[in-house]
């Protein structure tokens, strides 16, 4: 069973195994932020982007960060800490106009 599990994961250790669990894991936090985003603006009837959104995406990307430094992949790693920067200063920028508001 772990052969063919294995086989399909194209993965060679159980240490592989689970970073591959761990980056799917990441990859649906981060597809979650979308279905978030989609059922409040379904709600609302117009865009709307939900704190929520930005969680997601803090959460799923730093999950996939620690996939993609595990892996190795540099075009992987420079594109997860690129958006980690833009979702953290969207929040700090939301949670600076709610206090001046």
């Amino acid at each position: 069973m772990a052969e063919w599990l294995f086989n399909i994961l194209h993965v060679a250790t159980w240490v592989e195994f689970w970073w591959v669990l761990i980056g799917l894991g990441g990859q649906l936090m981060f597809t979650a932020r979308f279905l978030v985003q989609w059922i409040a603006s379904e709600k609302a009837r117009r865009s709307v982007v939900p704190l929520a959104f930005w969680y997601f995406s803090i959460f799923g990307g730093l999950i996939l960060l620690a996939y993609a430094l595990y892996r190795k992949d540099p075009v992987f790693v420079l594109g997860q800490a690129m958006g980690l920067f833009i979702y953290v200063r969207n929040l700090y920028l939301i949670h600076v106009s709610k206090r001046e508001a």
